[in-house]
């Protein structure tokens, strides 16, 4: 099943929720829509589910426009980012429950719901009610609800975004492997540029209510078109500065240049726009093509397993991300390097040049 909408907007209230979007999601992908909060990740999804009529444009599947039909008509299935389970019911009635509403025969339901247990390891708590199993579980149920359907298209609305950090690893990298084989188009939103990385496959980029690129996850996440691409794709915030390229140099400021070797060398003079991810910019060197700043520590982040600074260079605020601990100060002066091989150079109008 292909799905699809063709120049879909969407308005609430007479505000433009999403612009014009054309987008074409295959089955067997397992698509990303990533973007921060309140981008259009949630309302694209319930464009295509059926849950929501867009303002222009249509929905196709397979090529037949599907606009008016309810989400019952089209063969859904939607996993929210809360648990969303009957908890009245067993978790075996549970992942029943859309078999049942089809009349599909009782051996068969009971085939679909062992299978998909299996598979999400839910099989010793089928007898238990939602109210007995811990978050982890209950969202596994929710899962298994999905994926019992043999739906033509699932979407999973960050369905992991309230677990704690152990589930989310376990779950985030069985996901792929759940639906893949089955035929669907596979929906997953996420505010979380790593998470994207990790699932792969195909990601659209949503910024302010448009699709601002489509590719292939870590494809884009090398080349993004333009500087909201890079944005988009970066968590903490990309570090934007402004560079000039004179007689084959970089230059970021009188005393830090490099030179535009490869690539850079058919850029021509004149004034650009370098991005770099924090995870980029260390307080250790870590290659040759590394160059060093330095600036006054504004604001410090440390967890188990890494550390981030942000820190004034003349009129630019830096982002630093790195793994470990590592003792900041707020107001010293520190050293970073910034790894030049992953920068990214673009022109004044913020398109991608190298």
């Amino acid at each position: 099943m292909v799905l699809e909408l063709r120049n879909v907007t969407k308005r609430v209230g007479g505000e433009l929720h999403i612009h014009e979007t054309t987008l074409r999601l295959e089955p067997g992908e397992f698509n990303i829509f990533l973007g921060p909060t309140n981008a259009g990740k949630t309302t694209l999804i319930k464009l295509l589910a059926g849950l929501e009529r867009p303002t222009g444009g249509r929905v196709f599947v397979d090529g037949t426009d599907v606009t008016a039909l309810s989400p019952q008509k089209r063969n859904i299935a939607l996993v929210h980012q809360f648990f969303v389970n009957y908890p009245h019911m067993s978790v075996f009635d549970n992942i029943a429950s859309p078999l049942r509403v089809v009349g599909m025969s009782r051996t068969e339901i009971e085939r679909r719901v062992h299978e998909a247990a299996d598979i999400l390891q839910l099989r010793p708590m089928l007898k238990r009610r939602p109210d007995e199993l811990s978050g982890g579980q209950q969202q596994r149920c929710a899962l298994a609800r999905a994926i019992v359907k043999e739906s033509k298209a699932i979407f999973l609305d960050e369905p992991l975004a309230n677990l704690d950090y152990k589930l989310r690893e376990e779950l985030r990298d069985q996901l792929p492997d759940l639906f893949a084989g089955r035929g669907s188009v596979v929906v997953y939103a996420t505010s979380e540029p790593s998470e994207a990385l990790m699932l792969g496959g195909t990601t659209a980029l949503v910024h302010e209510g448009r699709v601002a690129q489509v590719g292939p996850t870590a494809g884009i996440y090398r080349a993004p078109i333009d500087l909201t691409s890079a944005r988009v794709f970066s968590d903490p915030p990309i570090n934007i500065v402004p560079v000039v390229k004179e007689n084959g140099m970089i230059m970021l400021r009188d005393s830090v240049s490099w030179p535009a070797s490869g690539k850079l060398a058919a850029m021509a003079d004149g004034q650009y726009i370098l991005a770099v991810r924090p995870g980029h910019v260390t307080p250790q060197k870590k290659g040759p093509d590394c160059i060093g700043i330095s600036g006054e520590i504004m604001i410090t982040e440390l967890s188990g397993s890494e550390s981030v600074a942000h820190f004034r260079m003349g009129d630019s605020i830096w982002v630093s991300q790195t793994s470990g601990a590592h003792p900041y100060s707020i107001g010293e002066i520190r050293d970073f390097f910034v790894d030049t091989s992953h920068c990214l150079y673009f022109d004044q109008d913020e398109k991608l040049v190298a």
